[in-house]
């Protein structure tokens, strides 16, 4: 559309434009924004619960699902038309997407009951998306900048499993002064403090500057990380798997091919993790496609993502929104979408789609479960990212109030390991890491005899 293009817009306009129009360039429905606490938007609620399209389904739209449900390898193109459907396309590509999540996860709703660690927000990059992160002198910092030390990291930890958490996930900026060391000894101070917590820790940006800093490949540093207690990584820092958008969003960060050689590693020493897409920026539908393809081409090589997580751009404080270069996050038409066409997409090599109550509400939430998500993620008690960029929906669900949640709408509320196991008691839980510890070991002496 025009409306993106530089070229055909007024100077003076180009900020006003961008802030009013969605991903193809059209005029968003402004009454919902990420992280905003807004409702859902009556009208697209109606049409996604409609048990059939209200008119006709265009025939490309149609193909474009078939090919999807028949079990076809998708395509950008196809991918890219069901990203911009509306109307009763748009209620055919939510009804196809729920109906496969029937069909492949029953009426269950998962989620995890976890803790949020963020032990730093001092960062040595510069994302432009990125609110939470604080530069290096105090002259950077957009608000106070601070460094837990180990000792808190390991107190916040044994709070976490006092309180029933089966996980606990460990990120932070990359601090200047962070070698692989530092996040070797969070590993171990997580273990130290509560043994049988699973923990899922480290972006692959932290996982190549730990490995940077010791002189090490990444799958050598992986393989100590695991060694020490780290069981699975959260699939953050993957934004947009699309070099043209990262060199706006993100130019000094890791492109595509280095994010995904960090996963492929991973999973091939039996490390696992999660998959995400951060949208409603800079980028377009056919961004989005191209990024879920290429999550789908390193899954069929490795099936080592547990699940894929959209994560719909808070745009309020961010600075590239702040400077009028950035649209302000995704429509909500295009947010439900984000989770149907990942259902359609990446049936049958991942099944879990979770939908983000931080940055959808809860509400939001709810309406995802009803377009192909089976998952409401963490309980989290400590989520301050998406705070710091200026979202209000909360640091914490907690396991009553997620189970009420999902019974609302007519689910089964089941709580869940990081690596979608059944969690029925303290004991079982702890069986459960202790296999996975000796997979891993077993799986990195193969590695070292190799």
């Amino acid at each position: 559309s025009h409306a993106l293009e530089a070229r055909w817009i007024d100077p003076t306009l180009r900020t006003a434009v961008l802030h009013r129009v969605d991903a193809s360039g059209y005029v968003r429905e402004p009454n919902w924004h990420a992280g905003a606490g807004d409702a859902p938007p009556a009208d697209y609620v109606a049409l996604a619960s409609a048990a059939r399209p209200a008119g006709p389904v265009s025939p490309r739209v149609a193909a474009a699902i078939r090919r999807c449900l028949d079990g076809d390898a998708p395509d950008e193109e196809n991918l890219a038309r069901l990203f911009t459907a509306d109307g009763a396309d748009f209620q055919a590509v939510i009804n196809a997407a729920d109906g496969l999540r029937r069909s492949v996860s029953g009426e269950s709703v998962s989620y995890v009951i976890n803790r949020n660690i963020n032990y730093t927000n001092i960062c040595s990059y510069s994302c432009g998306f990125c609110a939470f992160a604080k530069g290096r002198s105090a002259r950077a910092l957009r608000g106070p900048g601070y460094v837990l030390d180990f000792e808190e990291i390991g107190e916040r930890v044994a709070e976490a499993r006092s309180r029933g958490a089966t996980e606990v996930c460990l990120q932070g900026g990359i601090h200047p002064s962070f070698t692989g060391e530092t996040y070797l000894e969070i590993v171990r101070t997580a273990r130290r403090a509560a043994p049988d917590i699973h923990i899922h820790a480290f972006s692959p940006l932290e996982v190549t500057h730990g490995a940077r800093t010791l002189g090490l490949s990444v799958r050598e540093y992986l393989a100590r990380l695991a060694e020490e207690g780290l069981r699975t990584l959260p699939g953050t820092a993957a934004e947009i798997l699309c070099d043209e958008v990262r060199a706006v969003i993100c130019p000094d960060k890791l492109d595509t091919q280095a994010w995904l050689g960090v996963m492929r590693d991973a999973h091939s020493i039996g490390l696992r993790s999660t998959a995400t897409i951060m949208f409603g920026h800079v980028d377009t539908p056919r961004h989005w496609a191209r990024h879920l393809l290429e999550i789908r081409r390193l899954q069929l090589q490795t099936h080592g993502f547990t699940e894929f997580v959209p994560l719909p751009f808070v745009h309020m404080e961010a600075p590239i929104w702040r400077k009028g270069l950035a649209r302000s996050g995704p429509s909500w038409r295009e947010s439900l979408l984000m989770h149907a066409v990942a259902r359609l997409a990446l049936e049958p090599v991942i099944r879990n789609i979770q939908a983000s109550w931080v940055k959808l509400g809860r509400e939001g939430a709810l309406e995802a479960l009803r377009a192909g998500a089976n998952d409401l993620g963490g309980v989290l008690m400590n989520e301050s990212i998406t705070r710091a960029a200026g979202g209000v929906n909360g640091q914490e669900m907690d396991a009553n109030s997620m189970e009420q949640a999902i019974r609302a709408i007519g689910r089964v509320p089941r709580q869940r390991s990081t690596l979608y196991g059944d969690i029925t008691t303290k004991r079982s839980a702890q069986l459960r890491d202790d296999v996975l510890t000796d997979d891993v070991e077993r799986l990195h002496r193969v590695v070292m005899q190799a």
